[in-house]
C-alpha cells in the first residue's frame, strides 16, 4: 500500500501519482529478488505441511495401538456387567478376570469451584483502571500440615488483563482462552458473576494469584490457606469407592484397570453395585470387530495421507508395508490359515475382512483357540503384534519421529532465514524509496507503507 506523505506540496492526486511512481520504480528494481522471496516462502509452507501431516500419522497409530493393546492379554474373553447402572457401569476389554466384584462408592470425583462477587458494571462495563494484570492459576492439593502442594502433572495457566478486555465478558474469555473453564452468569438481580470450574481431582485445587490492577485483585484472588476474594462453593475431591473391601481413590470417575483389572469402571452416583464378569464367546466376537473396524479406520487414514501430504514419504510408507505385512503373513507365530478359517482375511484395498459367519462357526467349535490367535498370554497373538508395531512406529527412536523432528529443524532453520532477508531486503527497499523520492523533488522518506522510519512492514509485505 502507498503512503500520501510524499510530496507534501502541490494538489493531492500529484502526490498520490508520484508516490505510486516510486513504489513502482522500487518494486522494479527488485524484481530479481522477489524469487527468491517467494521461493523462502513455499518452502516454509511445504515443510509445515508435511510436519501437519506427519502429526496425523502419528496420531492415527497411536489411536490404533491404544484400541488394540485394549484387546490384548488375556484372550478376549470377558464382559462386565454393573447391577445397578444408576450407580456405575462397567466394560471390559475381555482380559478382566471372571467372577463377582462387590463395589461400594462413596463419593464421585468432583471438580471445586469459585464464585466471583456481582460485578455492578454490568456485562460490558469496564472493571479496574485497565492497568495491565497478570492472574496466575497453580493446581495442587490443599489442607494438611504443608498447605498447598503444587500438582507436578498439572502446569500452571496464566490470564492477562488489561484495558482491552477488563470487562466482566473480557475476563471470562480471557480465562477460557488460557484453558480454564469459566461460566459468565446473570443472578435474578440482573448482576453479573463469574464462577471458575476446575478439573475433578483433589490434587486439582485451584490457587489464583493477581498483580497488577487492585480492583481486579479484590475481586479475583483466591489462597485457600490465605486471602480468599473468591467464594469456594464446591472443594475439590477424588472418587473413592471399595471393590471387595479394598479402598481405591481416583482423580477421575472414569476408573480404567486399577479397581478390577482389564475392566472399566463409569461411576455415576454414591451407592452399592456387584460388577460381574463373564466369559463369552459373544464377546470374544465383538472385541474382534471392533479391533477390525479400528485397523481399518487406520488403513483410511494411511492412504489418504499416502494420496496426499505424504505422497512417497518414507515414514508413512513405512508403517503401511509393516502393519499390512503381519496381517498377510501372521509375523511368524500366527497361523494365516486360521485366520482365514476365523473368517479374517485382506481385500485389495488393504482393509481387513471379516466374515461373520465364519467367525460365529469358528466361535461356536472352539471360541478359545480362535481368542488365542488374536492373543496370548506371552503377547504372541495377531493383535498383540500389530499393536507393538503400531508403539515402535511412533517410539521416540523410529524413523516417523526423527523425520519430524528433522522437519520442524528446517523450518525454524527457515524462518531464521526468513527474518534475516525480510530486515535485509526492507533495508534495501527503504533506501531505494528515498533515493527515488528525492530523485523526484517530493521529500525525504520511504514511499513504501511501513517500510520508512518506524513501520513494521517488510518487503514480504509488498511481495504479497
Amino acid at each position: 500500500m502507498v503512503t500520501s506523505s510524499i510530496g507534501s506540496t502541490g494538489n493531492s492526486s500529484t502526490s498520490s501519482q508520484v508516490s505510486t511512481d516510486v513504489y513502482n520504480r522500487v518494486q522494479q528494481t527488485m524484481a530479481s529478488q522477489t524469487s527468491a522471496a517467494a521461493k523462502l516462502n513455499a518452502s516454509i509452507t511445504k515443510d509445515q505441511t508435511k510436519l501437519s501431516a506427519l502429526g496425523q500419522l502419528q496420531s492415527a497409530l497411536a489411536n490404533f495401538q491404544q484400541i488394540a493393546a485394549g484387546l490384548t492379554g488375556s484372550g478376549l474373553s470377558t464382559s462386565a456387567a454393573s447391577s445397578v447402572k444408576t450407580v456405575l457401569t462397567a466394560t471390559s476389554t475381555g482380559a478382566a478376570k471372571a467372577g463377582t466384584y462387590a463395589i461400594d462408592v462413596k463419593q464421585l470425583a468432583k471438580g471445586q469451584f469459585l464464585t466471583s462477587e456481582e460485578f455492578t458494571t454490568g456485562a460490558d462495563g469496564k472493571v479496574g483502571a485497565g492497568a495491565a494484570t497478570t492472574i496466575k492459576i497453580d493446581f495442587g492439593a490443599t489442607g494438611g500440615d504443608k498447605g498447598f502442594i503444587s500438582n507436578g502433572t498439572a502446569g500452571s495457566k496464566s490470564v492477562t488483563i488489561d484495558g482491552s478486555n477488563n470487562t466482566p465478558a473480557g475476563i471470562a474469555a480471557a480465562f477460557k482462552a488460557a484453558g480454564v473453564d469459566v461460566t459468565f452468569v446473570k443472578g435474578d438481580d440482573g448482576q453479573y458473576s463469574l464462577s471458575i470450574a476446575g478439573q475433578p481431582g483433589a490434587a486439582n485445587s485451584m490457587r489464583i494469584s493477581v498483580s497488577g490492577d487492585a480492583t481486579l485483585k479484590n475481586l479475583l484472588a483466591f489462597d485457600p490457606n490465605g486471602t480468599q476474594k473468591l467464594k469456594q462453593t464446591s472443594a475439590a475431591m477424588d472418587a473413592i469407592l471399595t471393590v471387595d473391601g479394598k479402598e481405591i481413590k481416583s482423580t477421575g470417575n472414569v476408573i480404567k484397570d486399577s479397581a478390577i483389572g482389564g475392566a472399566t469402571l463409569n461411576l455415576v452416583a454414591a451407592g452399592k453395585s456387584e460388577v460381574t464378569v463373564a466369559a463369552g464367546s459373544s464377546q470374544i466376537g465383538d472385541n474382534l470387530k471392533a479391533f477390525a473396524a479400528a485397523y481399518n479406520d487406520l488403513n483410511a487414514k494411511l492412504q489418504k495421507l499416502q494420496k496426499g501430504e505424504l505422497k512417497s514419504d518414507t515414514a508413512l510408507n513405512q508403517a503401511i508395508s509393516q502393519m499390512s505385512m503381519l496381517l498377510k503373513t501372521g509375523g511368524g507365530t500366527v497361523s494365516v490359515t486360521k485366520l482365514a478359517e476365523a473368517g479374517l482375511s485382506m481385500d485389495k484395498d488393504g482393509n481387513v475382512v471379516l466374515d461373520d459367519k465364519k467367525l460365529q462357526a469358528a466361535l461356536s467349535a472352539d471360541s478359545s483357540a480362535i481368542a488365542k490367535l488374536f492373543t496370548t498370554d506371552d503377547k504372541r497373538g495377531i493383535a498383540d503384534l500389530l499393536s507393538s508395531k503400531a508403539s515402535s512406529l511412533t517410539s521416540s527412536n523410529s524413523l516417523l519421529t526423527r523425520e519430524a523432528a528433522l522437519t520442524n529443524n528446517e523450518i525454524t532453520s527457515l524462518n531464521t532465514k526468513k527474518a534475516s532477508m525480510t530486515k535485509a531486503l526492507t533495508a534495501q527497499a527503504n533506501a531505494l524509496a528515498a533515493l527515488y523520492s528525492a530523485q523526484a523533488q517530493t521529500g525525504a522518506g520511504s514511499a513504501l507503507n511501513g517500510l520508512g522510519g518506524k513501520g513494521t512492514g517488510t518487503l514480504f509485505d509488498m511481495l504479497g
